[in-house]
């Protein structure tokens, strides 16, 4: 099985982090996003994907040959951000017309069955019931079948959010779409759209299936990926390191290389390999590879590739009745 991976985005909303490095690299429960998403193809049989890049594409590339050694890997280059539809539309030279194929979005961890839904003789697309519909793409099923699919609808008539996880039994049939939506200039807020290929494919009668997608996870701004960095860490809940002179409190990701020096750390914290922790209190944290991190007190944080950051602890005597603030100006 192959599996299509756009991971050219570039992640603005996670800045200044993706200011230096892809989105796909950023940590989040023990390991960069692109490895969770990896980790959950390769039960379903995917032993090859196509990376779809941009800026830093070499550094994708490299991180999953290197982790993945059993994958092939191949990388086709967005040169210009032209929506989702476009970045599919690049794979279609590293994919034959009549095999399947898996598309996954870069930046969604899930948590769904992918080997009984690719099982079946017909394509699928992952759902899940949403309370906001609106601000995703939405399918309309009738029979079991898709009617309809709608890019953020303003009134969607249903609450079934396309998660980004695609099965197409013939990638051709999807690909010859797309180049109808591109050479025709279909775009939605200025970009070529994954949804209008694959309604032109509904509309041409070729059969397109749903499937149950148990769970998702954002990472795209950092309130969502501390929230994604603590649901995954309470869902593997590893087992937390024995470092003399510190204290660990589980739940917590510590990658090996890791240098952990007279601190308390967790719970849900995530430290790259190369990081160095030494005299900190931290919970709730993402401390990403090479980062230096000294002598401070961190809560729901950011730390990014090879950041330095030092505070410095302050001695008090404080008699009764009084009142000091640290840090700030206090209140007006």
């Amino acid at each position: 099985m192959k599996a299509v991976l756009p991971v050219a985005g570039a992640g603005t909303r996670l800045r200044p982090h993706t200011h230096t490095q892809p989105k796909a690299l950023v940590h989040v429960a023990g390991k960069p996003i692109l490895g969770h998403i990896l980790d959950r193809l390769l039960p379903a049989g995917v032993d090859e994907v196509v990376l779809i890049v941009g800026q830093w594409g070499d550094r994708i590339a490299d991180y999953v040959r290197r982790a993945y050694p059993r994958l092939r890997v191949s990388a086709v280059e967005q040169a210009e951000q032209k929506g989702l539809g476009h970045a599919v539309y690049m794979a279609r030279q590293a994919v034959q017309p009549d095999e399947p194929v898996l598309i996954v979005l870069g930046d969604t961890i899930f948590q769904a069955d992918l080997a009984r839904a690719i099982t079946g003789d017909k394509s699928a697309i992952g759902v899940r019931r949403v309370p906001n519909p609106s601000q995703f793409g939405v399918v309309e099923v009738e029979g079991g079948r898709v009617r309809r699919l709608v890019e953020k609808p303003a009134q969607p008539a249903t609450d079934l959010a396309i998660v980004g996880i695609y099965y197409i039994r013939r990638a051709g049939v999807l690909f010859s779409c797309l180049d109808e939506t591109i050479s025709g200039d279909v775009r939605v807020k200025g970009e070529y759209q994954l949804t209008d290929g694959l309604q032109r494919m509904v509309e041409r009668g070729e059969e397109l299936g749903t499937f149950p997608v148990d769970d998702w996870w954002d990472c795209g701004n950092p309130a969502t990926l501390l929230k994604t960095n603590r649901e995954l860490l309470a869902l593997a809940n590893p087992p937390a390191p024995e470092i003399p002179g510190s204290i660990i409190i589980p739940p917590v990701a510590i990658e090996e290389g890791a240098r952990i020096v007279r601190s308390v750390v967790g719970p849900y914290v995530s430290v790259a390999g190369g990081a160095e922790l030494s005299d900190v209190i931290i919970r709730d944290s993402i401390v990403n590879e090479g980062a230096a991190v000294s002598s401070v007190l961190l809560d729901s944080s950011l730390v990014g590739h090879r950041a330095v950051v030092r505070g410095s602890f302050t001695r008090l005597n404080v008699g009764d009745s009084s009142s000091i603030q640290l840090g700030g100006a206090g209140d007006e």
